[in-house]
Formats: structure tokens, sequence, C-alpha cells
């Protein structure tokens, strides 16, 4: 197999990507497609062919109103016949999916039957924002591509080898035995990809190199990674724990929860939605989006000042925690829309670090496009800025379960 679909869906949106793995990575995508605000009175849809360099080639657009996923995928399908990039015309020979939570059973792709469409669904209690999209999607692409294999690819994958003195929750053991209570870890493929190009940027083995990963976009986490496994993550059962995010807050004290709804009368939904869609920056500043922070930060607002003020604290917590699990790091690498893009953050997070012997190079901490090393020859640390790519880390897994890579 060399062309995969990858779709990942999203509540309101859905993002596609069609993929030939067996091109170089600057060349593998052949098409890219990206719908927002579906079910909204209007919607966006782009849609994007490439040439052989892996350049656009032409590009279409729409805005009209997406009832659905089902309208959307539809119309996607109907202009990229228009520009000759159907899957059918570019001969995909499957269709990968993200799945966020894969729950105890799931850490390695499957192909989708109806069986794993109901694990899915049950697992939705614990990845609310994210399962029941990934599945709208799951649905729609086996309702109006019927005649292709279709592969879930799982967000806790990655981190299902934890040790166990990672990923256990220190709660009564049968609690947790009967209700499959662990730490699970999110954005696998996406540290899964980015550690790996690491080692190779670097030009060392996978399995010798210790290392920490910061996946810093709207969803954020890290990872430590030794001897070729992940050995710690900052996301537990639910994405919730761990680092700030846009919407969710990360590590807080579980009584909290207890005190909402015992104390202060709020529902268990109530506590959900503030959880997942009224914490993080946007419950600290008021804005979820990270270049909006920066601006009322840089304008005075005490409010952004201390939400990115708290974001840089528990980053440091996490590198600095890290550290002491490995015991030696070799490489650090910053991942994903804001750790990618937002040189300011870099530096901030790394600046108690110098006399571990981190050193960033400010003329190679700007910002920029493509992999990058932003230390110095005298750093003690290799720091990196490496583009994740988990289309075609979920591309190669669908080879990898279909027996054809």
């Amino acid at each position: 197999m060399t062309r995969v679909l990858v779709l990942n869906s999203g509540s309101s949106s859905l993002k596609l990507q069609v993929l030939d793995t067996a091109l170089p990575e600057s060349r593998s995508e052949l098409t890219w497609v990206l719908v927002e605000r579906i079910g909204e009175e209007s919607g966006n849809l782009r849609i994007r062919r490439t040439d052989a360099t892996g350049l656009p080639a032409a590009e279409r657009t729409a805005e009209a109103p997406f009832p659905d996923h089902t309208v959307a995928l539809a119309r996607v399908l109907k202009l990229a016949a228009e520009l000759e990039v159907h899957p059918d015309d570019l001969g995909v020979e499957a269709v990968g999916h993200r799945v966020v939570h894969g729950g105890p059973d799931f850490h390695q792709p499957v192909l989708v039957t109806p069986e794993v469409e109901a694990d899915v669904e049950a697992l939705e209690i614990l990845a609310p924002l994210h399962n029941p999209a990934n599945l709208r999607g799951i649905r729609v692409a086996r309702e109006l591509l019927p005649g292709l294999p279709h592969v879930a690819v799982f967000d806790t994958g990655f981190f299902h080898d934890l040790p166990a003195h990672a990923h256990t929750y220190a709660i009564d053991r049968d609690v947790a035995r009967e209700y499959d209570l662990r730490r699970y870890g999110f954005h696998g493929t996406s540290h899964d990809y980015v550690s790996h190009r690491t080692a190779e940027i670097l030009g060392r083995p996978y399995d010798e190199l210790s290392q920490i990963v910061l996946h810093l976009g709207n969803g954020a986490s890290a990872s430590a990674i030794t001897g070729g496994r992940a050995v710690d993550t900052s996301m537990g059962l639910t994405p919730l724990e761990g680092l700030v995010m846009g919407t969710r807050p990360g590590d807080l004290d579980p009584g909290m929860l207890i005190h909402l709804i015992r104390d202060r009368g709020m529902s268990p939904a109530d506590v959900s939605t503030l959880l997942n869609k009224r914490s993080g920056l946007l419950g600290l500043s008021g804005v979820s989006d990270f270049r909006e922070l920066l601006r009322r930060v840089d304008d005075g607002d005490e409010r952004a000042t201390l939400a990115y003020d708290v974001v840089i604290h528990r980053l440091r917590r996490y590198i600095g925690g890290y550290w002491a699990v490995l015991g030696d790091v070799g490489a650090l690498t910053f991942t994903a829309g804001v750790g990618e893009n937002v040189p300011r953050l870099r530096a901030d997070a790394l600046a108690t670090l110098t006399g571990w012997g981190v050193e960033i190079d400010p003329d190679a901490n700007v910002r920029g496009s493509g992999e990058r090393l932003i230390s110095t020859p005298n750093s003690r640390v290799a720091v990196l800025v490496v583009p994740t790519d988990e289309e075609l880390a979920i591309a190669r897994a669908c080879d990898a379960v279909l027996g054809r890579g």
C-alpha cells in the first residue's frame, strides 16, 4: 500500500489528507482538505491539490451551510472529483481514522468493524469532546466510501506500555481494576512521530536517546521517553490532566470537584462543561487562542499575563519532573501549533535551566518553519523544534495493520 486517506473528525470540523507513504515526507501529501463550522449557519471548505514536489498546485474553496458531517464529506468528495483528487482518482487503498481514546483494549491500530464502532462509542464517557466526533467521522466515511478498508488509530496507543508505577493511580486497586482507571495518555501519534524524528535528526539510535517531547497546541501534553518507550506522560485517564490548555485546566485538586458538586450545587454536567470548555486559557484570560493571548499580554492585560505565567510555570514543573524521572536528558523537542510557532514560550519555559546546561541560541529560536535545532553548540541538551505529522503517522499505521508496509 502507498496511498491512504487520513480523516480527523472534530465536533464541527473535518480534516482530510491523502498521503503517499512511499514518497519522501516532504512530497507525501497529495491533497489536503479542511471543513470548518459544520452545523452552523455558514461553513467553510478548502481543498488543495499538491504537485509532484509537494507544493500547492490548485485550490478550491466553498462557503455554504454544512448541516452535518455527511453533507460536509459528500461536498468534499464532489469538489475532489472536480480537481481530480477524488480517492478513486488517486488510487486510495485505505482510510485511516484518528480516535482519541482507546481504553484498555485498543492500543494497536485495528480494522473498523461494527463491534469496534460500538466499543469506541462506549469510551465516549472518557473523552466526551473527542470520541463522539471521531466516531461520527468513521460512520460517515464508511457510508460514503464503503469499498475501502477503514482503520482506527488510537491516541492512547503509544502510552499503553507505560511502566506500572507511571500509569497507576494511588486509589483502591479493586475500584481501579473494576472501572479500568489508569493513566492512558494522549497525543500518542504525535509523541511517537516527533520522538522518532528527533532521534533521526540527531543521528542517535532511538532506544539510546532519553528525551522530553512537548506537544503544545490547543490541547497540550508532555512525554518522557527512554530506552525506546514512553515512561511518563502528562495526560491521564482523560485528556484533562497535565499542562494548561486552551479550554482545559490540566492538573487540579480533585477535591475541588467534590466541593463544587456537594457544597456549591453544581451538577456533574456543569462540572464537565467547566473543565472541558470553560477552563484553561479561556477561563483565566477570556481567550483560548494563544496568538490573541500574547497580544493581550503585550498590551498589559493582567488576566492574560497571569494566564501566560501559569502556562510557563506548569511547563517548567513538568520539564523538571521528567528530567528527574529520566535521570538525564539528551533532547528536548517542541511541537504542535504553539510549540512550533511561539519562540517566546520556548525561551521562557527553558529560562531557568541554564544551570543544567541548557542553552538556547536566540538567533535560531525565531519564528520559522520546518525542523530545526535551536540550542547552541555548547548546550548540554539538544533543543529542537519538530513539526508534528500525525496524519503521516496514521497513514503508516494503516500500512502496518493491513500488512502492506
